[in-house]
């Protein structure tokens, strides 16, 4: 298993990490199952989204002497009500919530505290307004939770809480298809048939833009969605009208600028495994450049998608990671100090290109590199 940095938190997570949809099967059987698995292949990241109370004390009985192996990322503002699922805005039905979840858990703190699901403007206004911020960093302060996170499915909303300065992690749904959509308040655009009758040029700029703000402060994003809850695995129900793998799905979404962990969705060990398979997959089936470039209605012309099929460079330049770098260098109006020192560590540098135009040869997305290069040296000064 391969691990990241979540952003500035300090937490080292695994790149496959699991969500919790499948915890409640075979009467909440599956939780122990997919611990198990979890755990014996270094997977140390989990979500709780669900309220579900049988659901969080079969996770704190699952738990039980190995609380310390894994890091949980559980949903304030997720409650029981009603013996059915809530998401509220009401203060004091968030912090019995919460109280619960550690109870059930068997645990004294939560990893990440992620307020959850906000994809409005003025859902977000609500939750500085009814108090809920305020009372996630009460919990941050007194240990309860380590970190803040928000769960979004908005571009917008998800820019608005980074720029706070308050939120620590952002769980966001990505892969290619959604990526493609402009910001709605309303999460089922993202799937909906009729989304897709357009023609697309490129991913969305709010995204974009997004996944760049996030990298330059700091702010890790774990990955919900990464399958489109399972349509991107097949031609008939995709969007785009075309296959992916689930190993060419997850890579998609490691290669977005601050992704640290992709949260995988299974319903069984094998499902679990299937996603698992990443880890040990050649990069010949990571590669997700030819399939995107085959999209129906869709061009992702001059956009670079970060795949590297531009390599090899004859002077070694990593063309993507610096085009990457310089993506991020001009999202805002200053350069960021930690842009700058990532920059500074590459073994080789724009300046060098030697303007052969191989690398743009290979391009499947008809980016023009060796302007890239050019502009990354006037950035980056070399």
């Amino acid at each position: 298993m391969n691990y990241r940095q979540l952003g500035s938190t300090g937490l080292s997570v695994s790149e496959i990490g699991l969500g919790c949809e499948g915890f409640a099967e075979n009467n909440y059987e599956m939780t122990y199952a997919l611990l198990d698995e979890a755990e014996k292949a270094g997977v140390n990241y989990f979500d709780v989204y669900a309220s579900d109370p049988e659901m969080r004390a079969a996770i704190g009985k699952a738990l039980s002497g190995r609380r310390e192996k894994f890091y949980i990322q559980s949903h304030i503002c997720s409650v029981w009500k009603n013996n059915q699922y809530l998401r509220t805005r009401n203060l004091d039905e968030v912090k019995k919530g919460f109280e619960e979840s550690l109870r059930l858990f068997q645990t004294d703190y939560i990893d990440v505290g992620m307020i959850h699901y906000c994809d409005s403007l003025s859902d977000w206004q609500k939750i500085i307004d009814n108090g809920i911020l305020d009372y996630a960093k009460e919990l941050k302060a007194q240990g309860k939770i380590r970190h803040i996170g928000l769960s979004s499915h908005n571009p917008l909303v998800a820019i608005e809480a980074v720029k706070t300065g308050d939120i620590e992690v952002l769980m966001f749904s990505v892969n290619p298809v959604y990526d493609l959509q402009p910001p709605s308040e309303n999460v089922e655009d993202l799937w909906a048939d009729e989304t897709y009758t357009n023609t697309y040029e490129n991913m969305d700029p709010d995204r974009q833009r997004l996944y760049e703000l996030c990298q330059s402060t700091g702010v890790g994003i774990t990955v919900m969605k990464c399958f489109a809850g399972g349509d991107l695995l097949s031609a008939e129900l995709s969007p785009a009208g075309v296959a992916l793998t689930a190993e060419q799905c997850i890579h998609y979404a490691l290669t977005r600028p601050a992704v640290a962990c992709v949260l995988a969705g299974a319903h069984s060990v094998e499902q679990l495994n299937a996603s698992l398979k990443y880890e040990t997959a050649a990069e010949e089936e990571k590669d997700y450049a030819a399939a995107l470039s085959s999209f129906p209605k869709i061009s992702w012309s001059g956009h670079c998608m970060y795949c590297s099929h531009c390599a090899p460079c004859p002077v070694e330049i990593s063309v993507a990671d610096v085009t990457k770098f310089l993506n991020l260098a001009t999202a805002g109006s200053e350069l960021p100090e930690t842009v700058r020192e990532h920059y500074k560590a590459l073994s080789h540098h724009a300046g060098e290109c030697i303007k052969c135009g191989a690398c743009e040869t290979r391009c499947p997305f008809e980016v023009e590199i060796r302007m890239n290069m050019e502009k990354a040296e006037a950035v980056f000064g070399y």
